[in-house]
């Protein structure tokens, strides 16, 4: 038989290393899926919703860093791919998204299902084209697939369900050679500077992000030499926290108040592979140092007085000979011992009291962080699961972390896990996720089945959007529209196939927990925290203040002065 366009894509996605494709099925994609289901090195992982086939695929291309592959049919079918797709895009990693199409004849003309891919994924991509005739195959997915791993980011290759089907005129992939790996440096002019600079300072704090990924050793190096703490962004937790004696935690919404102290109390800023977006966290008057492999990114967020780029690695590696040893210590000393009291008010709070009903979920994440094996891959939701996540899971340099850190997606948790474990069927994957988060995406439960995937889902039932709560409570708003008439998950996930289990009460989480990552295959477990839980930022300012006190204000004239009672029981009376 001769060889259709949709064979040789497919053989272009294996000679690429792609083991897998995340979907769901249709006729405009029937001759790529027929051309997997005759492969044995290739798998299709169905999912329930696109979106959550995107999410997977980010998931994998975080965690091993190679290219992952979703795909939807045609109109509705990839318009779901969207949301996912804008993670992946978001968090830098290379994800190819094939996008069927329409019947070419029809293209234009207002078909059943017909919409125009290459508007929709423009934001969200690096490159989206058309391949409308087979003598675009393979180079289009070709530049596709160069594109999507040379940017970290995704490409759309939008493909007719007929032009598949069609005759091959090319008969085998193009580009056979490997990734490449090139190391970028600033010059030995530029060094100098950068030495001189930090050789001069005195308080010096290093703020490190996920472009510190390979280069733990070298940056702690540098610390050591500096006598600097070490500040991290959420994305980089996985890659800085272990192994670091100048590690004083995060910073930002989600961080705590050691991460702030050693910003702002230094007089030099050295920022390393990190886009932090929130400038309210950052230092006015400190000198500001940034490294970044990518220059667009200089200057982005704060005023930078020397920008240089270059990756992590190459770029410390090189500047360490010139560096001389800081003398100065009061400023490390001084950060770690907030630290070391910041961490302790944390740790303090994650009690499981068993002579009281009420669970604080942070207690919950430290049982997780607790029971967890050394090489566990963690998700989760947005909102309140990912300020536990933040505060409580402990890095060691095998564990791993994936959630939508800058696209801030809701319901990605569960989706992100699946990808996890196709991916990795070796590793233990937890979930945490929220109650509003799993009920977005809740017929992913059926993957998990449907796969015989392990999962382990926790799921913090609060009965609310708490975290929009928290929000609201801090601007001065009474809560509305955040209240969730929540089912039974543990019933839900045993219609489904999975092992459900339930806490209710302290005593009751760890045994739950326990049970459910023992358990050979996927489970769930529904813990009823407190929905009053307080997560305090690491710096409170006037306007959140006010604005809380506007919020008291308006509950008790409201009626609802019970809320501050709740608060003050769960935040106050622990």
């Amino acid at each position: 038989m001769a060889k259709r366009v949709a064979d040789l894509l497919v053989d272009v996605l294996l000679e690429t290393g792609v083991q897998r494709i995340y979907g769901v099925p249709g006729d405009s994609l029937n001759g790529i899926t027929d051309s997997i289901r005759a492969r044995e090195n290739i798998a299709w992982v169905g999912t329930r919703n696109e979106e959550a086939g995107a999410f997977a695929a980010g998931a994998e291309a975080h965690l091993t860093g190679k290219l992952a592959v979703c795909a939807g049919s045609c109109g509705p079918g990839n318009m779901h791919l969207i949301n996912g797709l804008y993670d992946c895009q978001r968090s830098r990693v290379p994800v190819l998204a094939i996008a069927a199409q329409v019947p070419s004849a029809e293209i234009g003309s207002g078909y059943f299902q017909e919409t125009n891919p290459q508007h929709i994924f423009a934001q969200c991509s690096h490159y989206c084209e058309l391949i409308s005739q087979p003598e675009q195959m393979p180079r289009v997915l070709e530049i596709a697939i160069q594109t999507a791993i040379s940017k970290r980011g995704v490409a759309v290759v939008v493909i007719p369900g007929d032009v598949a089907l069609r005759d091959a005129v090319e008969h085998k992939p193009r580009l056979l050679f490997a990734e490449p790996k090139p190391t970028v440096c600033p010059s030995d002019e530029e060094l100098e500077t950068l030495a001189e600079v930090l050789n001069r300072s005195k308080k010096i704090t290093i703020l490190g992000g996920a472009g510190c990924a390979g280069a733990h050793d070298e940056l702690v190096e540098v610390a050591g030499k500096i006598q600097a703490p070490i500040v991290h962004a959420f994305r980089g937790k996985e890659f800085i926290e272990y192994d670091n004696p100048f590690d004083v935690g995060m910073t930002g919404l989600l961080g705590f108040s050691s991460g702030y102290y050693a910003m702002m109390s230094c007089d030099t800023l050295l920022m390393i592979g990190t886009d932090f977006p929130y400038q309210q966290f950052l230092p006015k008057d400190a000198t500001v140092i940034q490294i970044d492999v990518r220059g667009e990114q200089l200057g982005r967020r704060s005023k930078v007085d020397f920008g240089f780029v270059g990756d992590t690695k190459a770029t410390l590696r090189a500047l360490l000979p010139r560096l001389e040893q800081n003398q100065h210590q009061a400023h490390l000393k001084e950060s770690l011992e907030h630290y070391r009291k910041a961490r302790q008010g944390l740790d303090d709070l994650a009690s499981g009291n068993s002579t009281k009903k009420s669970i604080h979920p942070q207690y919950v994440a430290s049982v997780i962080d607790r029971l967890a094996s050394k090489d566990a891959v963690f998700t989760f939701d947005v909102g309140t699961p990912v300020i536990w996540a933040a505060r409580y899971l402990r890095m060691n340099g095998k564990r791993r972390l994936v959630g939508s850190l800058n696209h801030g997606s809701m319901a990605n948790a569960l989706p992100q896990a699946i990808g996890a474990q196709v991916s990795h069927p070796g590793r233990q994957v937890i979930s945490m996720s929220g109650d509003g988060g799993l009920a977005m995406l809740m017929g992913e439960l059926l993957t998990l089945r449907q796969h015989d995937l392990p999962v382990k889902l926790v799921v913090f039932k609060n009965n609310s959007l708490a975290f929009v709560e928290l929000e609201m409570k801090a601007n001065g708003f009474l809560d509305f529209a955040t209240d969730l008439k929540n089912p039974d998950f543990t019933k839900i996930a045993e219609g489904v196939g999975l092992l459900g289990l339930r806490a209710e009460t302290p005593d009751q989480v760890e045994p739950a927990i326990a049970q459910a990552l023992k358990h050979d295959g996927p489970a769930l477990v529904e813990v009823a925290v407190s929905r009053q839980e307080l997560s305090m930022p690491p710096t409170i300012t006037y306007e959140q203040v006010k604005g809380f006190g506007i919020f008291m204000i308006k509950a008790v004239l409201s009626g609802r002065g019970d809320e501050i009672l709740d608060l003050a029981k769960v935040n106050v009376l622990r």
